[in-house]
């Protein structure tokens, strides 16, 4: 009697490790999981475009920078020469030869300005590319947040009931014979989570194979009673 009862208990213990298997999994495979992982990899391309669209941005702000201190430079120097050709007192010769350099300069600083013009709309484009993947951060971020909230709040919940059934768990262990629960604990590895079943109207109760009258005599002889077809433990 003392066995048999021992082998019910493996019954319950069968039940509480299947809703702790289905716990787990339900851990595992929350729908917020998945979401996550998308949101989570759109967000690092975000990031990435966004950061490129910066650096982008900041050279040519030192472009634009560096472009207009050389056209203030230059705008000063044309300027400064035109007032020596205008002042008068030069020869011929010399007049000719500011001529020349008073347009040379001005051709360059009007090339100069047209660069200017150029990286201010690069600018402007970039800018606007930086602050369309600054916003699409954001809101990733946002949902990443909020996934993650969920996912907390629903992990909270399945591992109070993880918490509740490993204590159940515990209190049934001790009932059972050692060698049992080792004995259940290496079918459950191999037989998909389930290491007993009941044997009930010559049914086993783990892979649902009828079993004849003579072989269930022979499994009631068995120690500890095992189905002759899964060989998983019988409760008889």
């Amino acid at each position: 009697m003392e066995e048999m009862t021992s082998l019910a208990d493996l019954l319950d213990l069968q039940a509480v490790d299947l809703e702790i298997d289905r716990l787990l999994h339900e851990r595992e495979s929350l729908p917020e999981l998945a979401s996550y992982k998308e949101t989570h990899g759109k967000l690092q391309e975000a990031t990435r475009r966004m950061e490129a669209a910066q650096g982008l941005l900041r050279d040519t702000n030192l472009a634009i920078d560096k472009t207009n201190g050389e056209l203030e430079i230059a705008e000063e120097k044309v300027a400064r020469e035109q007032m020596r050709l205008y002042a008068g007192g030069l020869s011929a010769r010399d007049a000719d030869y500011m001529r020349r350099e008073v347009e040379m300069l001005t051709r360059k600083q009007s090339e100069m300005e047209e660069e200017v013009l150029e990286l201010l709309e690069r600018s402007e484009a970039q800018e606007a590319e930086f602050e369309a993947s600054s916003a699409e951060v954001a809101q990733l971020t946002e949902a990443k947040n909020t996934l993650e909230a969920a996912i907390t709040e629903a992990w909270k919940v399945i591992d109070a009931r993880l918490v509740g059934k490993e204590g159940r768990k515990a209190d049934i262990v001790p009932l059972l014979n050692a060698e049992i629960v080792e004995l259940y604990e290496e079918l459950r590895e191999t037989k998909g989570g389930v290491g007993v079943g009941r044997l009930a109207d010559g049914v086993c109760g783990g892979c649902h194979l009828r079993i004849t009258e003579a072989e269930e005599l022979e499994v009631r002889r068995s120690d500890p009673p095992r189905c002759i077809h899964c060989r998983r433990i019988l409760v008889v």
